[in-house]
């Protein structure tokens, strides 16, 4: 399988913006970050892209490794994580943030699916979350796996819908963006 950002059939990042859409606003001092097409093409001419703006755009680019929709909650949850002037909505230095850590997770996630399903199972659920820090027990992250699970299998999204919230609960926030608690 191949995953977004990765060379092969069904991966890559799309030129011009979200989901291949060219233009969108132009917001100064930006032009020149390959992120910024895609921010630039949901975010309106604010500036600024909300939870619904998000899961647009991370559904369209395909980080998920499919094009299913991203998880409106965990959007929300991310955006509130994220949001410092309590606006509700992030700028494009906090997607840039945002994006780090996701491609960091990303990374984290395949390194643990051991057959290329694009899918973790519990137990390389439970060491993923060791090498983050989480120390939970194994009847915990049987049920967290069950929260998180299609058919006993966790997708890269429910994968990040776990971890973000696993950081919000522990009262970590995702600054600075590592994928080990600190």
């Amino acid at each position: 399988m191949s995953y977004p950002g990765h060379p092969g059939a069904g991966g890559g990042y799309y030129p011009g913006g979200c989901g291949g859409a060219p233009g969108g606003p132009v917001f100064p001092g930006h032009t020149q970050d390959p992120l910024y097409g895609y921010f630039a093409a949901v975010a309106g001419q604010d500036g600024q892209i909300d939870a619904d703006e998000l899961q647009r755009c991370l559904t369209q680019s395909g980080i998920a490794g499919g094009y299913k929709p991203f998880n409106l909650e965990t959007c929300r949850l991310m955006v509130s994580m994220l949001d410092r002037d309590m606006s509700g909505t992030m700028g494009f230095s906090e997607f840039r943030e945002l994006w780090t850590v996701l491609s960091g997770w990303r990374q984290h996630f395949i390194s643990f699916d051991s057959d290329r399903s694009g899918t973790v199972d519990p137990q390389e659920l439970q060491k993923a979350l060791t090498t983050m820090g989480f120390r939970l027990s194994p009847q915990t992250v049987n049920s967290v796996a069950k929260r998180y699970s299609t058919s006993g299998k966790i997708t890269f999204d429910d994968y990040i819908a776990c971890c973000v919230k696993l950081r919000a609960l522990t009262g970590l926030s995702l600054n600075p963006f590592s994928i080990t608690r600190s």
